[in-house]
C-alpha cells in the first residue's frame, strides 16, 4: 500500500505566501494564470534526483538532490535545499543556500547562506548574508551596482564644503 508522506515545506517560502492560484492548472505558465499575472514559476528537483550536466533555466529553481555541472538561471533565484549537494558553478540573480554547494557562486543581486548551509568556493555578488552557524570557505567579492559607482564618483569629484547646483 502506498502512503503519501507529508510534503516538506519549501525553504524560504511560507504556504500563506504561495503565489499560485488554487484553481489554475500547474502546467499553465504563471503569466496566464487567472488573477495573478505577475506570479513567478518555481521548478523543483527533488531529493532523489541526481543530475550530471548543465542546467539552464528561465524560472526560479529549488534543488534538493545532487547536481554536478554548471547552473545558469538568467536573472532568477536558485534555492539550494537542505538535502542538496551541488558541485557546480552557479550563475543566478539570487542564491539561497540551506544545503551544500561546492563551486563558485555569482549572483547579480544577493547570496544568503542559512545557518545549516555550507558553501565552498568563491562568491561574487552585490549583497551577501551569512547566518551564524553557516560554513563558508572561499573568497567574497562585492560588486558595486552602477548607481553606487556613479554616486561615489560624484562625491569624489565634488570638493568638501562646495555646494553643487
Amino acid at each position: 500500500m502506498w502512503t503519501k508522506e507529508a510534503q516538506p515545506e519549501v525553504p524560504g517560502q511560507s504556504p500563506s505566501k504561495d503565489s499560485r492560484t488554487p484553481a489554475a492548472p500547474m502546467n499553465v505558465p504563471a503569466a496566464n494564470r487567472a488573477g495573478n499575472p505577475a506570479a513567478r514559476t518555481l521548478a523543483c528537483l527533488g531529493s532523489t534526483i541526481s543530475v550530471k550536466g548543465e542546467i539552464v533555466s528561465d524560472e526560479d529553481l529549488q534543488i534538493d538532490g545532487k547536481v554536478e555541472g554548471p547552473i545558469s538561471l538568467r536573472g532568477h533565484r536558485l534555492t539550494v535545499g537542505r538535502t542538496a549537494h551541488l558541485n557546480s558553478e552557479i550563475n543566478a540573480r539570487e542564491v539561497i543556500v540551506y544545503g551544500n554547494a561546492s563551486g563558485n557562486l555569482r549572483a547579480k543581486d544577493r547570496v544568503e547562506i542559512k545557518k545549516d548551509g555550507q558553501v565552498i568556493g568563491d562568491i561574487t555578488t552585490a549583497r551577501i548574508s551569512i547566518e551564524d552557524g553557516a560554513y563558508f570557505k572561499g573568497r567574497i567579492e562585492i560588486e558595486r551596482t552602477q548607481s553606487s559607482i556613479q554616486a561615489s564618483k560624484e562625491s569624489e569629484e565634488t570638493p568638501a564644503g562646495v555646494a553643487t547646483h
